[in-house]
Protein backbone atom coordinates (compact mmCIF):
# COMPACT_ATOMS: atom_id res chain seq x y z
CA UNK A 1 0.00 0.00 0.00
CA UNK A 2 1.18 3.93 -0.45
CA UNK A 3 0.34 6.60 2.25
CA UNK A 4 1.31 9.31 2.61
CA UNK A 5 2.43 10.56 5.75
CA UNK A 6 1.99 14.19 7.19
CA UNK A 7 2.16 16.31 10.01
CA UNK A 8 2.67 19.68 12.08
CA UNK A 9 5.35 20.26 14.42
CA UNK A 10 2.96 18.65 17.29
CA UNK A 11 2.45 15.54 15.49
CA UNK A 12 6.20 15.31 14.16
CA UNK A 13 7.42 12.51 16.95
CA UNK A 14 4.62 10.55 16.23
CA UNK A 15 4.06 10.89 12.14
CA UNK A 16 8.07 9.73 12.29
CA UNK A 17 7.40 6.07 14.38
CA UNK A 18 4.46 5.87 12.40
CA UNK A 19 6.67 6.27 9.27
CA UNK A 20 8.99 3.91 10.52
CA UNK A 21 6.59 1.31 11.46
CA UNK A 22 4.79 1.44 8.15
CA UNK A 23 8.23 1.29 6.41
CA UNK A 24 9.31 -2.16 8.34
CA UNK A 25 6.02 -3.44 7.17
CA UNK A 26 6.63 -3.03 3.81
CA UNK A 27 4.20 0.01 2.85
CA UNK A 28 5.88 2.57 0.32
CA UNK A 29 5.50 5.95 2.31
CA UNK A 30 5.25 9.51 0.88
CA UNK A 31 6.49 11.94 3.72
CA UNK A 32 5.01 15.38 3.29
CA UNK A 33 6.25 16.94 6.28
CA UNK A 34 7.16 18.63 8.34
CA UNK A 35 10.28 17.57 8.54
CA UNK A 36 11.43 19.53 11.59
CA UNK A 37 9.63 19.46 15.27
CA UNK A 38 10.16 23.14 14.79
CA UNK A 39 6.75 25.43 14.98
CA UNK A 40 5.17 25.45 11.40
CA UNK A 41 1.08 25.66 9.95
CA UNK A 42 -0.49 22.16 9.81
CA UNK A 43 -2.48 23.23 6.85
CA UNK A 44 0.30 22.88 4.00
CA UNK A 45 0.96 19.52 4.83
CA UNK A 46 -2.53 17.70 5.56
CA UNK A 47 -3.80 19.63 2.40
CA UNK A 48 -1.17 17.77 0.42
CA UNK A 49 -1.72 14.44 1.86
CA UNK A 50 -5.12 14.90 1.36
CA UNK A 51 -4.67 15.92 -2.56
CA UNK A 52 -2.49 13.03 -3.27
CA UNK A 53 -5.36 10.67 -1.60
CA UNK A 54 -7.82 12.44 -4.20
CA UNK A 55 -5.59 12.43 -7.03
CA UNK A 56 -5.43 8.58 -6.46
CA UNK A 57 -1.62 8.78 -6.02
CA UNK A 58 -1.36 7.43 -2.75
CA UNK A 59 -3.96 4.47 -1.42
CA UNK A 60 -4.34 6.48 2.50
CA UNK A 61 -3.10 8.99 4.43
CA UNK A 62 -2.07 9.34 7.98
CA UNK A 63 -1.48 12.50 9.28
CA UNK A 64 -0.81 13.94 12.65
CA UNK A 65 -0.84 17.37 14.45
CA UNK A 66 -1.78 18.12 18.47
CA UNK A 67 -5.22 17.11 18.93
CA UNK A 68 -5.91 15.74 15.22
CA UNK A 69 -8.84 18.02 14.79
CA UNK A 70 -6.69 20.40 13.04
CA UNK A 71 -5.41 18.20 10.03
CA UNK A 72 -8.97 16.26 9.98
CA UNK A 73 -10.79 19.10 9.33
CA UNK A 74 -8.35 20.62 6.84
CA UNK A 75 -8.15 16.92 4.88
CA UNK A 76 -11.96 16.74 4.57
CA UNK A 77 -11.77 19.72 2.65
CA UNK A 78 -10.22 17.87 0.13
CA UNK A 79 -13.34 16.08 -2.62
CA UNK A 80 -12.83 12.54 -2.23
CA UNK A 81 -11.15 12.48 1.43
CA UNK A 82 -12.93 10.92 3.79
CA UNK A 83 -10.57 11.87 7.15
CA UNK A 84 -11.14 10.28 10.65
CA UNK A 85 -9.79 11.71 13.86
CA UNK A 86 -9.42 8.33 15.68
CA UNK A 87 -9.34 7.85 19.35
CA UNK A 88 -8.45 4.07 19.24
CA UNK A 89 -9.11 0.85 17.23
CA UNK A 90 -12.20 1.03 17.06
CA UNK A 91 -13.47 3.94 15.50
CA UNK A 92 -10.51 3.96 13.05
CA UNK A 93 -12.38 0.29 12.25
CA UNK A 94 -15.48 1.69 11.80
CA UNK A 95 -14.72 4.47 9.72
CA UNK A 96 -12.97 2.57 7.28
CA UNK A 97 -15.48 -0.52 7.53
CA UNK A 98 -19.38 2.12 7.35
CA UNK A 99 -17.74 5.40 5.43
CA UNK A 100 -14.64 4.41 3.18
CA UNK A 101 -12.17 6.74 5.25
CA UNK A 102 -9.64 6.92 3.38
CA UNK A 103 -7.13 9.08 5.91
CA UNK A 104 -7.12 9.13 9.63
CA UNK A 105 -5.91 11.63 11.90
CA UNK A 106 -3.74 11.38 15.07
CA UNK A 107 -3.12 13.33 18.50
CA UNK A 108 0.53 13.65 18.64
CA UNK A 109 0.22 15.29 22.47
CA UNK A 110 -2.48 12.49 23.32
CA UNK A 111 -1.71 8.75 21.94
CA UNK A 112 1.19 6.89 23.17
CA UNK A 113 3.40 5.34 19.84
CA UNK A 114 1.54 2.13 21.15
CA UNK A 115 -2.31 3.82 20.87
CA UNK A 116 -1.09 5.09 17.66
CA UNK A 117 0.29 1.52 16.21
CA UNK A 118 -2.91 -0.12 16.92
CA UNK A 119 -4.85 2.20 15.32
CA UNK A 120 -3.19 2.78 12.10
CA UNK A 121 -2.58 -0.86 12.10
CA UNK A 122 -7.06 -1.41 12.45
CA UNK A 123 -7.55 1.44 9.78
CA UNK A 124 -5.20 -0.07 7.52
CA UNK A 125 -6.21 -3.65 7.39
CA UNK A 126 -10.12 -3.10 7.87
CA UNK A 127 -11.90 -2.73 4.31
CA UNK A 128 -15.15 -1.64 3.29
CA UNK A 129 -18.18 -2.93 3.92
CA UNK A 130 -19.82 -1.42 0.81
CA UNK A 131 -23.87 -2.47 0.49
CA UNK A 132 -25.74 0.21 2.54
CA UNK A 133 -22.92 2.04 3.38
CA UNK A 134 -21.91 2.52 0.14
CA UNK A 135 -25.35 4.79 -0.95
CA UNK A 136 -24.12 6.62 1.91
CA UNK A 137 -20.81 7.16 0.87
CA UNK A 138 -22.11 8.05 -2.60
CA UNK A 139 -23.99 11.02 -0.96
CA UNK A 140 -21.17 12.50 0.67
CA UNK A 141 -19.08 11.86 -2.65
CA UNK A 142 -21.99 14.19 -3.66
CA UNK A 143 -21.79 16.89 -1.01
CA UNK A 144 -18.17 17.27 -2.26
CA UNK A 145 -18.44 16.95 -6.06
CA UNK A 146 -16.17 13.87 -6.28
CA UNK A 147 -18.74 11.36 -6.87
CA UNK A 148 -18.55 10.04 -10.69
CA UNK A 149 -21.53 11.00 -13.04
CA UNK A 150 -22.56 9.26 -15.62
Amino acid sequence: MVIAVGSDHAGYHLKEHVKSVLSADGHEVVDVGTGTPDSVDYPAFAEQAARLVSGGEVDRAILACGSGVGVAIVANKVAGVRAVNAHDPAEAEMARRHNDANAVTLSGTRLATAEADAIVERFLRTTFEGGRHARRVGQIAELDGSAVRS
